[in-house]
């Protein structure tokens, strides 16, 4: 694995759009060498945005949605109609608009769900279906493209900085609690499950995310500042805005 990229958009909406494009592109490639391809979904103004792009662009019709695998990089632990939920975000924003298959598209767990209101078996329920998906080539699928946004603390999907879920190196899905931003209640994937994946896209906007993105990017340990853990296999690709990308030293 190299060095991380950076690819700095000059707007938010530009970075969503270009976001899209790529994605598309990556999907395109994907299938027609393998015959299908998985992403790892996240929430987030830009996560979600790069969706709506996504969804508005005439270039989706290139990809075949019925071979494509949906996860969630972490899902907030509420009902499943809460308007919260990074699941109906998603479906609304995509998911409900183009053919997926539904047997391919794999949320977690809501907090009136199968599991009632206990995020650790919400979370062991998911851990469990990644082991089914790998395989028998691990615990968690080989990810090929893994989205993560990034809050302006440093945390990704719901790994908080010197949370318990940041010190994680076995379990692949954790439940989390008492989270610093609402809801406080979370079903997380861990560190160890996004390096398994092949590409990890870390996305940033905004001047709120300029020190995070700087510290990341300079050494920072990951227990202070978990996205400097979120690293893929073959790939670490950031892309971000000019303001999210102010404080870095080579721009």
């Amino acid at each position: 694995m190299t060095g991380p990229q950076i690819l700095v958009h000059r707007t938010a909406d530009v970075l969503a759009a270009s976001a899209a494009a790529r994605l598309v592109t990556t999907l395109v490639d994907l299938q027609a060498s393998k015959g299908s391809a998985s992403v790892v979904l996240t929430g987030g103004g830009v996560g979600i945005a790069l969706l709506e792009q996504l969804c508005r662009s005439p270039a989706r019709e290139a990809v075949d949605w019925s071979r494509l695998d949906l996860y969630w990089g972490d899902e907030r632990f509420v009902p499943g109609d809460d308007a919260e939920r990074n699941e109906r975000q998603a479906r609304e924003a995509l998911l409900n608009h183009v053919p997926v298959d539904p047997a391919r598209v794999h949320p977690m767990a809501a907090s009136d769900g199968a599991f009632g209101d206990d995020p650790d078996a919400a979370a062991d329920a998911y851990a469990r279906l990644l082991t089914e998906h790998a395989g028998g080539r691990g615990d968690v699928p080989a990810f090929d493209v893994l989205l993560l946004g990034m809050g302006p603390e440093g945390h990704i999907a719901s790994i908080f900085p010197e949370s318990p879920a940041v010190y994680e190196t076995e379990a692949s899905v954790v439940a989390v609690r008492n989270c610093p931003k609402p809801p406080p209640t979370r079903v997380s994937l861990t560190l160890p499950a996004i390096r398994h994946a092949s590409e990890v896209w870390l996305l940033a906007a905004g001047e709120g995310k300029a020190d995070a993105l700087a510290l990341a990017l300079s050494g920072a340990g990951e227990i202070q500042l978990p996205v400097a853990g979120a690293t893929g296999r073959g790939r670490t690709l950031w892309l971000v805005d000019d303001a999210a990308a102010a404080k870095l030293d080579h721009r």
